[in-house]
This record gives C-alpha cells, sequence and structure tokens, in this order.
C-alpha cells in the first residue's frame, strides 16, 4: 500500500499490533475483560484516569497525523479522531460508553476475532507499505 508518510506506515503497525494483542487477550481470557468492565464501573477515579490516558493518545495521534491523502492515512487519522473523542466521553460523560461496554462483552469473541484480522491488515499494510510523493 502507498502511503504519502512513513509515519503513516509506522503507526500502521503500532496500532496493528495493538489491536492483535488486545484480540488475543480478548480470546484468551475473555472473563478478564468481564472484571474489567466491573472495575470501571466502581470505580470513577479508574474512569477518570482511563478517559485521560485515552484522550491523551487520541490527541497525539491527532497532533501529529492529521493526513487525509490516501487510504491508510485516512484509517490512521479517523483511528485518532475517534480515540480522542472516545477519551473525551470517558471524561465528560461515562455512562453511556459504560453501557456499551458491558453491551459487547456480550461479544468479547467476536470483538477479539475483528480486532485480531483488522490488526493483521492494519500491521501488514504498514510493514509493506511504502511512502511516496504524490506530484
Amino acid at each position: 500500500m502507498d502511503s504519502i508518510s512513513v509515519l503513516t506506515l509506522h503507526l500502521a503497525e503500532l496500532i496493528g499490533l495493538y489491536m492483535i494483542v488486545i484480540g488475543i487477550g480478548g480470546l484468551g481470557a475473555p472473563l478478564r475483560w468481564r472484571q474489567m468492565m466491573d472495575d470501571l464501573e466502581h470505580s470513577p477515579a479508574l474512569v477518570m484516569a482511563l478517559g485521560f490516558s485515552v484522550f491523551a493518545v487520541g490527541a497525539a495521534l491527532v497532533l501529529i497525523h492529521s493526513i487525509w491523502r490516501d487510504p491508510l492515512s485516512v484509517i490512521v487519522s479517523a483511528i485518532g479522531h475517534v480515540v480522542l473523542i472516545e477519551g473525551a466521553l470517558l471524561l465528560a460523560v461515562p455512562a453511556p460508553l459504560l453501557r456499551i461496554g458491558r453491551w459487547s462483552l456480550n461479544f468479547t469473541r467476536a470483538w477479539a476475532i475483528v480486532s485480531i484480522v483488522f490488526g493483521i491488515l492494519l500491521f501488514l499494510a504498514g510493514l509493506t507499505g511504502r511512502a511516496t510523493v504524490i506530484v
């Protein structure tokens, strides 16, 4: 896959690797996700800390990568914006996200498989892609 930025390729690799690892965790220990959700629902401080961390990662991605020129850069930029919005919602109004999180526990294995597949595709796109200058 061609991109206009080497940064796009590296971020695609890292985000893809993250998704693969998270997916493996969901397949290997689905009950751990239920326990984490229980912890989040009982600890506003933990929700705040998670929201801050997610917001910071999203803000960093948006600041360093807001490129909308090719398919891979659009995917990476969109992920950054989604992460930023998720972090903001966790900080401002966490209840709806916690309800979605609780509901999604019914599909932990499916989400894990989707995460692994998408992660592999994103990782390979970053790994095998090349940065080209569009003239």
